[in-house]
């Protein structure tokens, strides 16, 4: 379940007409840590730990056309087919609720992050439509009703309707096996993209049911949940990078790109506390301490590093914030001074 402490009441439906509405969801930056776990009841998951990206968001608007039959929604651009399941879920669970007759619609889609790179794009989508319905309806739905249509939609989901909270998130079942702290240790990370930018057909990569995994593969898991959560609990953001380099490196079993042993080695060459890469996607980051000692130096090292080794570099953040760099900041990795602008870095157009 998610946490209730947390979560969002529903909000009553506004009388009078149904309006335009709007909804927004954030993406991700791939994962920390993902696996196969053991819920409370003993029994495994799968699950996943995702790296928050503030700034780019998924944005829907949710024009309702009363009298409608509810399967005539369009949805813009043309090809969402997850949100578009999404939104005509939304509509069956807002009609139930408010008591108001199901509609169709126009939905359109806009921002977010491009497709295929494992930073969220499809769950953001879904989370945004859902929301966008819900708000044209005059309600807020709360927390664990959006993870259930998401789940719904898409038959799997990022954790991107919750606070960003660092959870271990049940991606197949929409539900949280755990909050593993407040919030993650301030880390800055170097983004970049492997295997060209090219997008991941994820519905290609052969998956084992969580059940089939072996008593030693999920011990293995369960550890790296452990060290995890040390790592939240006390700031330790080394420790957090070799979660997420050994989980990575798990990740390679699939995905395979042949980009990883030449970032690992940048890692350590750079002084990075390890690495993190989507295990649905081609994005990637190395992850750094704000606190160690010269951070700027390294930063524009680890840059240099990746433009030799052909490997794209798209953002630099904090875990709260986007730092610009590209070709007119060389040297450009380094933090802003507080009150400085940030203009946002973009990934490549692919």
């Amino acid at each position: 379940m998610i946490p209730a402490a947390r979560t969002a009441p529903a909000r009553t439906a506004a009388p009078g007409a149904l309006r335009a509405g709007t909804g927004r969801a954030p993406c991700h930056h791939g994962e920390i840590l993902q696996g196969v776990f053991l819920d409370g009841a003993g029994r495994r998951c799968a699950g996943l730990v995702t790296l928050p990206l503030a700034g780019p968001a998924g944005r829907a608007r949710f024009h309702p056309r009363p009298g409608t039959a509810p399967e005539a929604l369009a949805v813009v651009p043309a090809g969402r087919s997850k949100a578009a399941r999404a939104a005509a879920l939304a509509v069956a669970e807002c009609a139930r609720r408010t008591g108001r007759p199901p509609c169709g619609g126009e939905l359109r889609l806009t921002g977010g992050v491009p497709v295929g790179l494992g930073m969220g794009s499809s769950t953001s989508d879904v989370i945004a439509a859902v929301r966008a319905v819900a708000d044209g309806y005059g309600l807020r739905l709360p927390p664990d009703t959006v993870a259930r249509l998401a789940v719904r939609a898409e038959l799997a989901c990022d954790p991107l309707m919750l606070d960003g909270r660092p959870v271990l998130f049940a991606q197949r079942e929409g539900r949280v096996l755990e909050v593993l702290g407040p919030a993650l240790p301030p880390m800055l990370v170097v983004g970049c993209v492997l295997g060209g930018g090219a997008p991941v057909d994820t519905l290609s990569l052969p998956a084992r049911p969580p059940a089939e995994a072996g008593a030693d593969e999920v011990r293995a898991f369960e550890r790296l949940r452990a060290l995890l959560r040390r790592a939240v609990a006390t700031g330790d953001v080394r420790l957090l990078g070799e979660v997420a380099t050994a989980s990575a490196r798990i990740g390679q079993r699939v995905l395979a790109h042949p980009e990883f042993d030449a970032l690992t080695a940048v890692a350590r060459r750079v002084g990075a506390a390890g690495v993190q890469i989507a295990h649905s996607g081609a994005v990637a980051g190395l992850l750094f301490d704000p606190a160690g000692p010269g951070l700027r130096r390294r930063v524009r090292s680890c840059l240099a590093a990746l433009d030799a080794h052909g490997i794209p570099a798209t953002r630099t953040f904090t875990t709260t914030e986007e730092i610009p760099h590209g070709p007119a900041h060389r040297g450009g990795g380094r933090p802003a001074r507080p009150g400085t602008a940030r203009r946002p870095a973009r990934l490549p157009a692919l």
